[in-house]
């Protein structure tokens, strides 16, 4: 068995690297991939000699390079699929029943903070999601649920985004800062259950990694939804609500331009 280590000086979220293994599916002597989304590296692990990988890598301009290539001996993944998958579906579970909260309590409250975050915790479930697909599906299908959502994704942000923009225009009312707390705070337990529960893992595999990562992500934009909640309160303004809403916003849309990379 060889492994072979990248560098991938642009590979930093579960988007790339979504992209990377949907690139590299189709060469069957690739037995696993190993990513340290941190230092930006990738291990494949392969039976021969091919030269295709570096080929595939360098057609995705991530900025791969070879940093070498060894000979190993019993080769064994550090955890089962089965317990990763278990613990996706704990964070999936996670996103998706917060974008249903944070997007109607959004709503009731009429703060742009909160539908932001929702749209975000839904970008962070599909991910998840179409990793946990990625087993059983074939190719084509997966870039065409990718290439749906990520304009989904796209569509709705810009929405949001123009919907910031008209009220910081025009005459609105305050959100119900307490909502806009009350739900965060959940969020922010949710998420950092969610993080604790991967970290005791102790898993170097690609998905733990990478929804590691999102999900101290989540904490942050969540600590930032109640800090604009309590500057509602304490300025009685609009403004600190729709400030986060933009900032949360425009990673919504960075995220499904990402997204939709999978669908090339």
């Amino acid at each position: 068995m060889i492994k072979t280590t990248y560098k991938i000086s642009k590979m930093d979220c579960p988007s790339e690297e979504n992209l990377i293994r949907m690139k590299l599916e189709g060469l069957s002597d690739i037995k696993n991939l190993e990513f340290d989304l941190e230092n930006r590296i990738l291990n494949v692990i392969h039976s021969e000699e091919n030269k295709e990988i570096a080929l595939k890598l360098k057609e995705l301009k991530l900025g791969s390079e070879k940093i070498e290539s060894i000979v190993i001996k019993d080769y064994k993944k550090s955890e089962s699929a089965k317990s990763q998958s278990k613990l996706l579906r704990i964070v999936l579970f996670i996103n998706f029943g917060f974008f249903i909260i944070e997007m109607t309590f959004g709503l009731i409250s009429e703060s742009m903070g909160l539908v932001a975050d929702s749209l975000d915790m839904s970008a962070d479930a599909l991910v998840y999601g179409l990793s946990l697909w990625a087993v059983g599906a074939a190719t084509i299908r997966k870039k065409r649920v990718a290439r749906l959502s990520g304009y989904v994704q796209i569509i709705l942000a810009v929405i949001g985004l123009s919907e910031v923009i008209r009220r910081f225009i025009v005459f609105e009312g305050i959100p119900d800062f307490k909502i806009m707390i009350i739900v965060s705070v959940f969020a922010l337990i949710a998420n950092t259950v969610s993080l604790f529960v991967l970290q005791k893992s102790k898993s170097n595999e690609v998905h733990i990694k990478a929804s590691q990562i999102f999900t101290a992500n989540d904490v942050i934009i969540n600590i930032g939804v109640i800090i604009a909640g309590l500057f509602v309160l304490l300025t009685q303004s609009k403004y600190p609500d729709l400030i986060i809403g933009f900032g949360v916003f425009l990673i919504v849309v960075k995220g499904a331009f990402r997204i939709l990379k999978l669908s090339k």
